[in-house]
């Protein structure tokens, strides 16, 4: 019978964990930079005012082939010249892009905080508002595609995370 390997060759750590308080502070800032689709669908969708703006960094071919109902639609290369005609700079600004394989939302996101804007990501990107079953808007009308099973869980809006 082979023995097990002791836990430091082992690749996941070979490099040990961080220690609880550097855990706290790396994950809760994290939390500070990033939302989830999920949490920013329930805020859109609840009764009043979610406290923020939704903003689609991505081209106006991107926006016209489907965005979040209600976003700003404000490419990432016109933030500098347009942010202040667009946005209220006391109103948090929840950024996003395609999805997690583009950082589209993070370069909007840092040139929002340049010019003084309070600001998160939105995870996923619209890739997963589109797989986790939320309407989105296009130049034709709204759709609502089928939740992808691997991304929500079937027949509720939350994961229960």
């Amino acid at each position: 019978m082979n023995s097990p390997l002791p836990a430091a060759a082992h690749p996941v750590l070979r490099v040990p964990p961080a220690s609880p308080a550097a855990a706290v502070a790396y994950f809760g800032a994290s939390l500070a930079f990033h939302a989830d689709v999920s949490d920013v669908a329930a805020a859109l969708g609840a009764d009043g005012d979610p406290g923020f703006v939704v903003l689609d960094s991505r081209s106006t071919a991107a926006w016209d082939q489907g965005h979040v109902p209600g976003a700003v639609h404000l490419p990432t290369a016109q933030i500098a010249e347009q942010a202040a005609t667009l946005l209220d700079p006391a109103v948090p600004v929840v950024t996003y892009c395609w999805g997690p394989g583009c950082n589209g939302a993070t370069r909007a996101a840092l040139a929002l905080a340049e010019l003084g804007y309070q600001v998160k990501e939105m995870l996923g990107g619209f890739e997963y508002w589109v797989r986790e079953g939320f309407e989105f808007d296009t130049w034709q009308g709204r759709e609502r595609r089928t939740a992808d099973p691997l991304t929500a869980p079937a027949g509720t809006d939350a994961c229960g995370c």
